[in-house]
């Protein structure tokens, strides 16, 4: 006779993962157009410090916070919806309209992780 197992074998679910990493890409595209588009102002004398660079810094440290959710997100769901929805809004508020695309799937991606069971 066979027993039946009281537990569901736990299945790695890559929806949270891809649209993580997805997201990321698109954020990572972002952040060094702004820091292209930073760094010009210092080849033409203009600032020492551009405001799109510093923007572009710190897009790049949220895009890498969305990875690390991405990448955990089997081991800890819990962390990793947080990172990944802090990432998603820390990303819009850094830079509002142009991550249109990044933003809604680092923040979906929070949201299926976090109700992963």
């Amino acid at each position: 006779m066979l027993n039946k197992p009281t537990e569901e074998p736990k299945v790695a679910r890559p929806t949270a993962t891809i649209l993580a990493v997805l997201g990321s890409i698109f954020g990572l595209e972002i952040a060094l157009f702004l820091l292209l588009f930073g760094s010009l102002g210092s080849v033409f004398g203009v600032a020492e410090i551009s405001p799109a660079a510093a923007l572009g810094r710190t897009t790049i440290y949220l895009v890498v916070v969305g990875i690390i959710g991405g990448v955990i997100v089997n081991q800890n769901p819990k962390i990793a919806g947080t990172l990944m929805l802090l990432s998603g809004i820390g990303g819009f508020m850094a830079v509002s309209l142009a991550y249109i695309i990044a933003g809604p799937l680092l923040i979906v991606a929070g949201i299926l992780a976090l109700l992963k069971k």
